[in-house]
């Protein structure tokens, strides 16, 4: 059964979330692999090495989402499965597609159970949902972190689609974080940081762990709210969801809304004062101590094992 991938890139660069979906996808048939930008010529290239890609297609113009979903909409008729990542650009798009085809999307999937059976978190993760779609067609959202990335050493077909996507909407500006840090939807470490660090000057004791591990930098809303950690740090209901293999909390109580954001995780670490803390309790490893003595000395062992990534 055909699958239709949309791809997701930001400045030329293929998403890390891409080889995540087309992997998943690729459990329900051959994968065919969008790929809309002005520059799509050059991001197919990367496209088209990913394992399980049959082929990528290349459509120019830009994710405006109104646009995007009339363009899909004339695809997706030759395809049993329209696939995107649960992320901004397939949040938008999706639902638009469905209400132009009248189909009903499955949205938020972790697990594919078959061809029409998927799993997908309800009740801010307290309980998984299994769905049955007995539509003709499906449409997908995958949370890119619940599944493994597809590798590389493909050498797919590229074939460029007549025609553009014409835009009804214009971007008129878009404000960046600029970070050397791992990327926090899909990476395999995550570092964060809660209210308990007391100052965004004190969060730098999260930067440099996770800088020397390799890894992403997370933080609670609340370490947001107070201005300690940019909003797109924020991990939880209202922020990302991520699934590393692993997750060290530092300062974190675990209220229920970032509880609900780290669900997927492998292993967790947690540093806390509080023996009762709710994600103490739920930890696979907790180390119970003031943290600006913990971080330092394990900075400083990590240092001496000459870990350096």
């Amino acid at each position: 059964m055909s699958v239709l991938v949309l791809a997701d890139h930001d400045l030329g660069v293929l998403s890390p979330a891409t080889a995540r979906i087309v992997s998943a996808a690729s459990t329900l048939g051959p994968v065919d692999l969008l790929v809309v930008a002005d520059d799509a010529a050059t991001i197919a290239q990367s496209a088209a090495s990913l394992s399980g890609v049959d082929k990528v297609l290349t459509l120019k113009g830009s994710l405006v989402a109104d646009s995007l979903a009339t363009q899909l909409s004339t695809l997706a008729v030759r395809y049993h499965y329209v696939v995107a990542s649960a992320g901004s650009v397939g949040k938008d798009v999706v639902p638009r597609l469905a209400a132009t085809l009248d189909l009903m999307p499955v949205t938020d999937v972790v697990k594919i159970l078959g061809p029409t059976s998927f799993e997908r978190p309800i009740y801010a993760g307290n309980a998984v949902q299994t769905v049955t779609d007995t539509q003709d067609k499906h449409l997908l959202t995958l949370r890119a972190s619940a599944f493994r990335p597809a590798a590389g050493g493909n050498a797919a077909p590229i074939e460029a689609l007549d025609g553009s996507v014409q835009a009804v909407a214009k971007l008129l500006s878009s404000d960046r974080t600029e970070s050397d840090t791992a990327d926090l939807a899909t990476a395999q470490i995550v570092v964060g940081g809660g209210i308990a660090l007391g100052s965004a000057e004190n969060f730098q004791l999260v930067e440099n762990l996770a800088k020397k591990l390799g890894a992403a930098v997370g933080a609670t809303r609340a370490a947001v709210d107070a201005g300690y950690a940019p909003n797109d740090w924020q991990v939880g209901q209202t922020g990302k969801i991520i699934a590393p293999d692993l997750y060290i909390a530092i300062g974190i109580s675990g209220a229920l809304q970032h509880l609900a954001g780290i669900q997927g995780a492998k292993k967790i670490v947690a540093i806390n004062t509080d023996p009762e803390a709710p994600l103490v309790k739920l930890a696979d490893i907790a180390l119970i101590g003031d943290l600006f003595e913990i971080i330092p000395q394990l900075t400083a062992e990590l240092d001496r094992l000459g870990v350096k990534r």
